[in-house]
């Protein structure tokens, strides 16, 4: 979407290439290897959720977060308990750690994929008595099969949850989550052309993320001048665009010769307010009314390329 297609010789393979950066290479691996891989100084660059930044980057320094929110693979991380028994009525973290039933000899069991977040947030929250089992799939299962109280899982709709009959709970909510672009600090300061290469893709990623949902709306407008076109647009809350309407002269040819009759008004406008906006136009003279999806808007400078140099001490 964002113009950086991954090329593959054989969809097969687990290397590829991405034409519009020469010098790139494109390994897929597991999220949690990409991570290791940062870390082992054998990638550069990597997109995986937060989720797994978190539990497998464990804080290390050398991990940076280039972009946070790629805007794709939402979800978060949650601690669920069952919605019958001795948990009917337990409805928030607070209660649950308040359970006379857990002590030293009789703990929380917690079945969980992230045994780095979740011991991490029990005793940020003051829960003492609790254990958890590492498991990697089909978590949902661990309390009907008695061999779990609770479980930690990434959760998304909360679909299987409830199909399982689990719940999550109030306080419950370890992190929030989606795709990131993550790098390692050693490689954009050591190696030679990966901050370009970086800096790029951070643009590229962020002025696509800008432009989606969004609209070029282009349209004729008959006026006197430009001035008489743009205070009539101005009498319309959905025609301002991104700083204004663009207003150009319409060349028009009658009886052989070259006459400004028509404006030509270009506007930046969202999905959600595209046929108010059309609407809107054609009530104050506009007609020929062209739409056509942006794939980029690139600001002067994208704020999160200054943090990152920020960040890298540059």
């Amino acid at each position: 979407d964002c113009q950086l297609s991954v090329k593959q010789v054989n969809p097969r393979q687990y290397v590829a290439q991405i034409p519009q950066l020469p010098n790139t290479e494109v390994w897929f691996q597991r999220p949690k290897d990409i991570v290791r891989k940062l870390l082992s100084g054998d990638l550069d660059l990597g997109i995986v959720g937060l989720d797994i930044v978190s539990e497998f980057g464990q804080g290390n320094e050398d991990l940076i977060i280039v972009h946070e929110a790629l805007n794709f693979g939402d979800c978060h991380l949650s601690l669920a308990i069952p919605n019958y028994g001795i948990f009917e009525n337990i409805n928030s973290l607070e209660e649950l750690a308040q359970m006379p039933q857990w002590t030293a000899e009789r703990p929380l069991r917690v079945a969980t994929g992230f045994t780095y977040l979740g011991p991490k947030f029990m005793k940020e929250n003051g829960i003492k008595h609790v254990t958890f089992s590492t498991a990697d799939g089909a978590l949902e299962a661990a309390p009907a099969m008695g061999i779990a109280d609770a479980i930690l899982d990434l959760v998304s709709s909360g679909t299987t949850l409830k199909e399982n009959n689990l719940k999550e709970i109030e306080g419950g909510v370890v992190l929030q989550s989606q795709a990131a672009l993550v790098a390692s600090r050693r490689a954009l300061t050591e190696r030679t052309g990966a901050l370009d290469t970086v800096h790029e893709i951070l643009e590229r990623l962020e002025a696509h993320l800008k432009a989606a949902g969004q609209f070029t709306v282009v349209a004729n407008m008959r006026g006197t001048d430009a001035e008489e076109v743009a205070a009539r647009l101005k009498t319309q809350p959905s025609l301002s665009g991104l700083q204004g309407p663009t207003i150009s002269p319409v060349y028009c040819k009658r009886d052989g010769k070259v006459s400004i009759e028509f404006y030509a008004i270009v506007i930046c406008v969202p999905k959600k307010a595209l046929y108010e906006s059309v609407q809107q136009l054609r009530a104050v003279g506009g007609s020929g009314v062209l739409v056509s999806p942006l794939t980029y808007i690139f600001d002067e400078e994208t704020p999160r390329w200054s943090q990152l140099l920020s960040n890298l001490g540059l």
